[in-house]
């Protein structure tokens, strides 16, 4: 397979506090989560205005929880390495190309995802015909032209897999804790014991537009 690239007018993120318990549950038994104190994990959240793919424009949102990285002679060490627990997208083209080349796990319906940019932040709304799914607030900081190094991890079935993935745009991060998140009950975030996950992040991210480029997927 050769590299696959994506190109994007914003991606923003957030990690966020979560229950050592629901981690565990929710990651398959070779991965193991990254605690920032004892049974407190990381929560993480990626949205995407995806502009350029193979299956034309679409938007994301990705539910994950953070593990640690795997080591590789000659590359940079992650920045950080995630386990995508369920993935939601506005289109059905881009969920069928998610699940056959990444083994992604995907909610199935098409989702309504709104960025709306004001005032030096990012508010990302999750709708599934309606129904709120999630509320996703992300603050800028100095942004800087970067090329950053992040993994993840999946499974299907008895398959184990790795992608590494390469962010290359102006990107903004810090740690001042301005932005929030709001989630609700829905079959997405049904995984988590909500009222356990923090509703501010410690880590915010915001990448205008740019490029992300996937490497070929490993086997493990």
């Amino acid at each position: 397979m050769e590299y696959t690239y994506y190109g994007f007018r914003n991606c923003v993120g957030a990690f966020f506090e979560m229950p050592t318990a629901d981690a565990r549950s929710i990651l398959p038994p070779h991965l193991q989560p990254v605690e920032l104190q004892h049974t407190r994990s990381i929560f993480a959240i990626t949205a995407f205005e995806f502009t350029e793919s193979m299956v034309g424009t679409y938007e994301e949102v990705v539910l994950a929880v953070i593990v640690p990285p795997m080591v590789e002679p000659g590359k940079p060490l992650p920045k950080a390495a995630f386990y995508p627990f369920m993935v939601g997208t506005s289109t059905k083209a881009s969920r069928l190309h998610a699940i056959e080349r990444w083994h992604l796990p995907h909610y199935m319906g098409d989702l309504e995802i709104a960025f709306s940019e004001a005032d030096g932040q990012m508010e990302v709304n999750v709708r599934d015909e309606g129904a709120p799914v999630l509320d996703l607030t992300v603050t800028d900081y100095a942004f800087e032209s970067v090329k950053n190094l992040y993994s993840a991890f999946m499974i299907e079935g008895e398959g184990r897999y790795k992608a590494n993935i390469y962010m290359e745009a102006p990107h903004s991060e810090h740690e001042e804790e301005r932005g929030s998140l709001t989630l609700y009950e829905h079959p997405m975030t049904a995984a988590l014991t909500i009222p356990e996950v923090n509703t501010w992040p410690f880590r915010e991210q915001w990448y205008r537009a740019g490029l992300q480029t996937f490497e070929p997927l490993e086997t493990l």
